[in-house]
């Protein structure tokens, strides 16, 4: 089996850490975002994965060297962004003939990808479409069932909070129902291609399942991750809680809380005072400074009794002694300054 993944958003509700890593390149605990989507997809039978991104295989060459073990790696480079469905129908020269996968490089889940497959076996589906329920839909289009599964139409956000099933983003493929699109433009494959294949009476079925389900595009996105991994909420990961990488340097004094992630080589001075949060590799928390709410992105720097809430600082940022900042985005080796 194989799998299209989709590496080629542009991280901007992410910044200011997206400045100097690429988003599905940012650490979730102990690894990249994409390490935990590719050793999803291996655990349920894929043995390669294609990348498809606009950006230069550089961004990404460390990392694929990196990886050991399944998935096998193979990339594209978009010669212009061609969107979610020109990226899938760019990739079909090196998926074959057999249905695939095709997801979001930014997505953590652990949805039962063997029962998808036999689901969209079992309909003779050419399209399966994971959907997950939510309480809210305003953030999302609905997507329409009939009794049986099928996908019988798309409908816009809501305006009022309405429960509903939503587009979970991971799809099974047959390769034929895609050959007739061109991957010379930009094409979304859920506005254009999926309409158009049931406007054609193609089978394309739904796969509601109860499957953990979040997209990380977010600050506080990318911090409940990481809480819902501590807690153990994703299946077939565990870590423990908080998790402190073994080359990171924290102070006995210091107060670490349990939803917390500390990274490689990053340090916390005594009184230091850390909850909710997580700490990237090589960022440091001085001698009573408190951190509460906030992503310290790589190298960063949070001084002395200081204080920082629902912050996000980035790569290098630095934070003077004894300064309190809240909400605030602190960009790529600058120094804050007070409100």
């Amino acid at each position: 089996m194989k799998a299209v993944v989709l590496v080629g958003g542009f991280g901007t509700r992410l910044r200011p850490l997206t400045e100097t890593v690429k988003k599905e390149l940012l650490p979730l605990v102990d690894r990249p975002i994409l390490d935990h989507v590719l050793d999803h997809l291996a655990r349920h039978g894929v043995h390669e994965v294609i990348l498809s991104s606009p950006y230069l295989e550089a961004a990404f060459h460390p990392f694929i060297e990196a990886r050991q073990g399944d998935p096998a790696i193979t990339w594209i480079t978009e010669a212009a962004p061609l969107g979610t469905g020109g990226a899938i129908v760019n990739a079909l020269g090196a998926v074959g003939n057999d249905p695939f996968f095709a997801l979001n490089g930014d997505i953590l889940t652990d949805l039962d990808l063997t029962g998808m497959l036999a689901s969209h076996r079992e309909h003779e589906a050419v399209v399966t479409i994971s959907l997950h329920h939510v309480d809210d839909a305003r953030a999302f289009g609905l997507v329409a069932t009939d009794e049986r599964g099928r996908v019988v139409e798309f409908l816009e956000k809501p305006l009022d909070p309405i429960p509903g099933d939503v587009n979970a983003g991971t799809y099974i493929l047959d390769p034929a129902v895609l050959r007739p699109w061109r991957a010379d433009s930009e094409i979304s494959i859920e506005r254009e291609i999926f309409p158009s294949v049931i406007a054609s009476g193609g089978p394309v079925f739904g796969f509601l399942a109860d499957a953990y389900w979040l997209d990380l595009g977010t600050p506080e996105k990318y911090l409940q991750a990481h809480f819902d991994l501590l807690d153990g909420k994703v299946h077939g990961v565990a870590y423990e809680a908080p998790w402190i990488a073994p080359t990171a340097v924290v102070d006995p004094e210091a107060r670490i809380g349990r939803w917390v992630a500390v990274g490689a080589e990053a340090r916390a001075a005594s009184g230091a005072q850390v909850d909710d949060s997580v700490v990237h590799p090589g960022a440091s928390v001085g001698d009573g400074a408190r951190v509460l709410r906030t992503i310290v992105g790589p190298g960063a720097h949070v001084g002395a009794g200081s204080s920082v809430q629902d912050c996000v600082l980035g790569a290098g940022a630095r934070i003077p002694d004894a300064l309190s900042l809240s909400g605030q985005r602190i960009s790529t080796d600058t120094e804050a300054h007070p409100a």
